[in-house]
């Protein structure tokens, strides 16, 4: 049986300033609902297109890394809608349907951006619900994501997130 994920942060909004730009608005028939359309791609899912080559390369390099130290397993995924349904639901569907951490362990974290929407979310397996809190999640999500995507760096934002993470993890 999957991983059930918890809710590791309530969504947060961000400001309009910036945070959309960089891909155009989507019609509701691109929604990819997280029980459908979404599939694993590996390690970093970049379905709103927002990450170049060179990002995705070093985000996966690094998430690699961090799982062949700790045994805990975090992916990065963007989406292009969140499909009208709420971010944290969203997130732990996903998480729960692709099986995101070792079994027996609930040891996943998953950092979902929905840029359309201005929503980040970080989601945590409850076996490190006590090294990922609540708290430090939202603080690399204030500190370290939202200041870089206000200023429409994407990238950015979301390797400054994996690096924070990764960094309490270890």
């Amino acid at each position: 049986m999957k991983a059930p994920f918890r809710h590791a942060v309530l969504p947060l909004v961000l400001a309009a300033t910036g945070c959309g730009s960089a891909a155009p608005p989507f019609t509701e028939s691109t929604a990819q609902p997280a029980g459908e359309a979404l599939h694993l791609q590996g390690r970093v899912n970049d379905a709103a297109s927002i990450l170049d080559f060179e990002t995705e390369s070093r985000l996966t390099a690094q998430l690699q890394t961090l799982e062949k130290k700790t045994g805990h397993q975090m992916v990065v995924v963007t989406v292009r809608s969140l499909g009208g349904e709420e971010i944290a639901n969203y997130t732990r569907t996903l998480a729960n349907r692709w099986g995101i951490s070792r079994k027996g362990h609930d040891d996943g974290v998953v950092i979902l951006v929905a840029p359309n929407e201005r929503k980040v979310r970080i989601a945590v397996g409850y076996g490190l619900e006590k090294v990922l809190t609540n708290a430090a999640c939202s603080d690399v999500i204030q500190s370290d994501m939202i200041p870089r995507f206000r200023a429409g760096d994407f990238a950015g934002g979301i390797e400054a997130a994996v690096a924070s993470l990764s960094a309490k993890l270890s």
